[in-house]
């Protein structure tokens, strides 16, 4: 059973009750009378042929409240994305699949790069991005959700609570963010989040001082988590990082944005699995290692533009107080293992934390050479100003790539 104790800046939902997924749906049909709901899954081709995609589809089938699926398909070609549209046939739910890599989108990707209005890299973040771009053309949802399409433990319920907060009439919040706990195969996960997030948000306030800002993110019990919903009209003005730091530039955009009395978080799962991230490839870079420099350069970005002057003397203070930091943290979460009796592999954790700290220092670098970097990709509100017509664009392409012959 869960604590039902409120700390931090934001409200934090909790499962008290272990309420049956078949009453929270119930009310939701209710809900969706007043606030329509709709779901983003962001996914590769790669995960259509996995065990866990093909599960969430199976359970996604008996959800009864969503007014639309939008499925953002990355690295697919044409036969791939026909085995797609077949695969996904099976959801009675309104749904339209985002072919990113088809003719259709591609020209229209093309043309607003020439303006300078297109996600520079691939990835995750373009893909949310277009997805956001259709889900505003379509217009019938008013709460949308997203989750990843790598979790091994999915069931529906986590869905029902990830959306409920957004769409019960009664409440006022805007952004929602799902928690859990990382324990597979008797060991603890989630080792970003454990070993970098959580060290450096307490050493950025040790070097820089106190912020709000790092205030509302410890709030966070999970910052990472890929599991996050807003009702529609906020998709209209964030701006969202096309790296890994996608998850904590959506936090930031809506600290901007909005009061932290308007988000929450809510405990969607009493555990969670998913695919694993190894620390780095075989040539030093990608995994862990790409994803923990995106996540700190995404927060010292939103450092900078709050006026916190960053230097590089600061980073070596940052780097040496993190590191202090993450091996007391790590210290911790052995006891909590040895507790639980749980495996704890002190060697790999002790590698993960100095990998975090070398990744910091080359962030930190990597800002002090190129502060003019841009690494968000246009709002949505932006890209209307240039391309009037762009979401009704977005919108046809998709409806005769879904509909049509391709």
């Amino acid at each position: 059973m869960s604590d039902f104790f409120q700390n931090g800046v934001i409200t934090n939902f909790h499962n008290l009750t272990g309420r049956p997924v078949e009453d929270l749906e119930k009310d939701l049909v209710s809900f969706s009378s007043k606030r329509t709901m709709g779901l983003m899954l962001p996914s590769l081709f790669s995960e259509l042929e996995g065990p866990a995609l093909n599960h969430i589809v199976d359970e996604l089938a008996k959800v009864p409240y969503l007014e639309e699926i939008v499925i953002g398909l990355d690295r697919a070609d044409r036969d791939q994305f026909l085995f797609a549209r077949d695969f996904f046939s099976r959801l009675p739910q309104r749904h339209r699949i985002l072919w990113n890599d088809g003719p259709r989108l591609k020209a229209i990707d093309a043309e607003l790069d020439k303006e300078g209005l297109s996600p520079t890299q691939p990835g995750k973040g373009r893909n949310v991005w277009f997805c956001t771009g259709y889900t505003l053309a379509s217009d019938r949802s008013d709460c949308v959700a997203l989750h990843d399409c790598d979790i091994v433990t999915y069931e529906r319920g986590m869905l029902a609570r990830l959306l409920y907060p957004l769409a019960n009439p009664s409440f006022q919040y805007e952004f929602c963010k799902g928690f859990y706990a990382r324990v597979s195969d008797n060991k603890l996960n989630g080792r970003v989040g454990r070993l970098l997030v959580g060290p450096l948000l307490r050493s950025l306030q040790q070097v820089y001082g106190h912020s709000e800002y790092l205030d509302y993110l410890t709030s966070f019990r999970y910052p990472l988590s890929g599991e996050f919903a807003m009702r529609s009209h906020v998709l209209n003005g964030i701006k969202i990082p096309g790296d890994w730091g996608l998850e904590i530039g959506v936090l930031s955009e809506i600290y901007r944005n909005y009061t932290t009395r308007q988000s929450c978080q809510v405990e969607i799962a009493h555990n969670y699995d998913h695919k694993h991230q190894p620390l780095s490839e075989e040539d030093g870079t990608g995994g862990l290692r790409r994803m923990s420099g995106d996540i700190v350069q995404s927060l010292l970005r939103k450092m900078a533009t709050m006026g916190v002057h960053l230097s590089s003397d600061s980073f070596r203070v940052l780097k040496a107080t993190y590191y202090r930091n993450a091996l007391d943290m790590m210290e911790i979460y052995n006891h909590e293992a040895t507790m639980n009796g749980l495996k704890f592999d002190q060697h790999s954790e002790e590698a993960a934390v100095e990998m975090f700290t070398q990744a910091i220092l080359e962030a930190g670098q990597a800002f002090m050479e190129r502060p003019n970097d841009k690494p968000f990709i246009p709002s949505w509100s932006r890209v209307q100003s240039a391309f009037p017509d762009i979401l009704q664009r977005i919108y046809q392409a998709v409806e005769e790539d879904n509909e049509g012959n391709v």
